[in-house]
């Protein structure tokens, strides 16, 4: 007998594992099937060195469950669940408590062996990856406490990702606790969590200080913004990060590190859960407008550029404070939509009405109009901001002004 191939099943119904075993009579010669119930299960375990166990559904789904987690204590192991029924509750449950794949206990002799020798060859593949994980963890390559990349390998890992599949699309995410969660951050559950709240084929690598670094191949910006509110949600303790995201798209890894550096420190200068980076394509037009006084307008231009701060600043930002100061601001009602005539903030109340509108008139500026219902100057006003001056952090700090000022004639 190859000791290393042997399976173990656990079960307290004696007729049911002598059924079992005549099943997988056809698995290789060398492999052996040996048997224990629940209470001698671990010790049976530690004694013949499994690496494929069945456990066979108890009568108890909470001692199935609490077993399966024991056992899921030896990572090298792969766990198959027999069922005796499809109860969704119960296998959710297995599956969370690290079984590998299900089957049902009175399913045909050849499913189950076809089952076993797949989870076979699948722990064999899940063994090489551990050892190879163990040996970058030796090299200080993967941080044996967390489970990710150091920051020393970001860029060459990020890189390899990059360039081995021709990567094109998806972003690139810097993320750290807000001040506020700042004492309620644990580096490992960060880990934990991150890891559990992306897919096999993104990224996630330590980055300097209290930062964290995920590379999300073929995830858009809004897919991004899904990812990081699933890593809000499972942290859990209302805890708040502030986050800046960046498009990977045909740039190196030193700039899109920068990119997302720059608006992750703007995401916590105002207290914000993320930014995006600003484009670059909206940066070589903003460069064309410094130089504009030496060249002939062209309006085509100018909406253009007006266009791209629509798309990458202004709707992101509306959108962003409505979600943020919806549940601080008491019964009052926010709205916020934009258009290519007029983008429009809402605050209504019973006490106040006021508005925020930031209309283009062409050229190269726009006009923000701030009007609070009944009343006169200085709280109505009105600001001229060039297109170059638009920025998240800039719009940020206008329209969390204009929100404090209606809390303030609100009372």
């Amino acid at each position: 007998m190859a000791e290393e191939n042997s399976i173990l099943l656990i079960s307290d119904d004696a007729g049911f594992s002598g059924e079992l075993v005549k099943k997988l009579i056809f698995l290789r010669r060398e492999d052996s099937v040996l048997v224990s119930d629940f209470d001698n299960a671990l010790s049976e375990l530690k004694r013949c060195g499994a690496d494929i166990v069945l456990v066979h559904e108890n009568s108890s789904g909470k001692q199935t469950v609490d077993l399966i987690k024991k056992i899921r204590e030896n990572k090298n192991l792969c766990i198959i669940l027999l069922a005796n029924s499809y109860n969704s509750e119960l296998i959710l449950a297995c599956y969370d408590a690290g079984i590998d794949d299900f089957a049902l206990s009175n399913a045909e002799a050849f499913e189950l062996v076809v089952r076993t020798v797949n989870n076979i060859k699948h722990n064999s593949i899940k063994l090489k990856s551990f050892r190879n994980i163990k040996i970058l963890e030796q090299l200080n390559v993967i941080d044996e406490f967390t489970g990710m990349y150091n920051y020393n390998y970001a860029k060459q890992v990020i890189e390899n990702v990059i360039d081995d599949n021709l990567l094109d699309d998806g972003s690139f995410i810097v993320l750290a606790p807000s001040d506020a969660s700042k004492n309620k951050f644990s580096v490992e559950k960060m880990s934990d969590v991150i890891l559990s709240s992306i897919r096999s084929k993104d990224v996630a690598t330590l980055g300097r200080g209290a930062k964290f670094y995920i590379l999300l191949p073929g995830t858009d910006l809004n897919g991004s913004v899904v990812v990081i509110n699933k890593i809000v949600e499972r942290y859990g303790d209302n805890f708040e990060v502030c986050a800046g995201i960046c498009p990977v798209m045909h740039k190196q890894f030193n700039e899109i590190e920068r990119a997302a550096l720059k608006a992750q420190a703007d995401a916590a200068a105002t207290n914000a859960q993320y930014v995006f980076a600003e484009n670059s394509e909206s940066d070589t037009l903003d460069e064309w407008l410094e130089d504009a006084e030496d060249k002939p307008k062209n309006y085509k231009i100018f909406r253009q550029i007006f266009n791209k701060k629509l798309e990458k600043v202004i709707t992101p930002v509306f959108y962003r404070l409505q979600k943020s100061w919806e549940e601080k601001l008491f019964k009052t009602e926010i709205e916020q939509y934009a258009d290519f005539e007029q983008c429009v903030f809402h605050l209504k109340n019973k006490k106040q009405d006021s508005t925020l509108r930031i209309v283009y008139p062409g050229f190269a500026k726009i006009v923000i109009y701030i009007t609070h219902e009944g009343l006169d100057s200085p709280e109505n006003s009105e600001i001229q901001l060039p297109l170059t001056k638009i920025t998240q952090k800039k719009l940020v700090s206008i329209v969390e002004d204009f929100i404090k000022e209606f809390k303030y004639t609100a009372v």
